[in-house]
């Protein structure tokens, strides 16, 4: 198992090598998932619940909101497999869980679950409904304020049509995006989401400050994970945004508060990673994105697959379903600088299963 190097040097990465890191889990709902077909990171009808049940996966192997894992409807299991695999070969020193609005509470104990107040959003076609200032306040105060004993920080996310939202996000913000985004479908179901994201982009003016656009199109998660980011540079955390062209939208989002008070980021302590899934997809262009920012960045993709597998479910992400999700880009990139091999993980995965 290695990564390949999208934008920036290996460095980075090569030096957190052998080293602790703490895993966040952004655990959030935008009721954009309630548009029909929009997105397949769960059940049909219940993808509200998929960040709940990620949670409880990756904490404890289990999960207790629902009888059984959640899956779409093409029985792709959740990528929650792939990093509570990699989990139980070389554990992550910490595991803790940012709620920033799930609709149901995941049923763990002992684990930190950090709550701030914070309701899931609403579907961005009639108007997400954030108080994007206040949640990004509260990610600027939390990293600030965040300590850790390792020596560095993964950040991860869950929540469906999460793709949808950081995709109008990006276009509100100006910048190029079209046929950039990822899709949890191998076969994206571009209509609905043009549909909507069209939709939520008539209800800016073109007066809106950043926020006010923010308040409309965007996410709990993009907007908190911003807020995080910038307000950890106090104490110049290394941190691993994990995931694709969702996190990919975080950084723009930051970029363009910058851009706004004529600020500036040392970014040489921030990176991203993501699955070779979305790397080498041909229906998004997570680099595209990347190079739009006015700061430089380190971002990797793992080269994982599974070509040593042979379950059903688990080829379909060779295939090009799921793609990413719950931080499993950055965990297999973990995985590589800590020395695990492609058939440990994947027989690790399997397990979950039943195979």
């Amino acid at each position: 198992m290695n990564f390949e190097t999208i934008l920036g040097s290996v460095d980075f990465l090569e030096f957190l090598r052998g080293k602790k890191a703490t895993f966040l889990l952004s655990a959030s709902v935008t009721k954009t998932c309630e548009i029909p077909n929009i997105s397949q990171a769960g059940i049909p009808g219940k993808l509200y619940l998929t960040p709940t049940l990620d949670v409880e996966f990756l904490c404890t192997k289990e999960v207790r909101s629902l009888q059984d894992i959640a899956k779409t409807p093409k029985g792709v299991p959740t990528p929650a497999l792939i990093t509570r695999a990699i989990h139980e070969l070389n554990p992550f020193s910490n595991i803790e869980i940012l709620d920033l609005g799930m609709e149901v509470i995941p049923k763990i104990n002992y684990f930190k679950v950090h709550d701030f107040d914070i309701k899931a959003s609403e579907n961005i076609a009639n108007g997400a409904n954030i108080n994007a200032f206040e949640i990004f306040q509260k990610g600027l105060e939390f990293g600030q304020n965040y300590k850790t004993n390792d020596d560095y920080v993964i950040i991860a996310e869950s929540i469906p049509a999460g793709t949808t939202t950081a995709n109008a996000t990006v276009k509100a913000l100006g910048y190029e995006c079209e046929g950039y985004f990822s899709s949890s479908f191998k076969n994206s179901p571009n209509d609905i989401k043009n549909e909507t994201i069209n939709k939520a982009l008539e209800n800016i003016d073109k007066n809106d400050d950043i926020f006010e656009k923010l308040s409309k199109v965007s996410d709990n998660m993009i907007i908190f994970c911003a807020g995080f980011i910038l307000g950890s540079r106090v104490n110049n955390i290394k941190i691993i945004l994990a995931g694709g062209t969702q996190m990919a939208s975080v950084l723009l989002v930051i970029n363009s508060i910058l851009r706004s008070m004529e600020g500036e980021i040392d970014s040489s302590n921030i990176a991203l990673c993501t699955t070779k899934w979305i790397n080498k997809d041909k229906n998004s262009n997570i680099k595209a994105l990347l190079e739009q920012l006015d700061f430089p960045i380190n971002a990797y993709a793992s080269d994982f697959d599974f070509a040593e597998s042979f379950h059903p479910a688990l080829k379909l992400y060779d295939e090009g379903e799921a793609k990413e999700g719950v931080g499993c880009g950055a965990a297999l990139c973990f995985a590589s600088i800590n020395g695990l091999k492609k058939l440990k993980v994947t027989k690790k995965i399997e397990s979950f299963l039943g195979v």
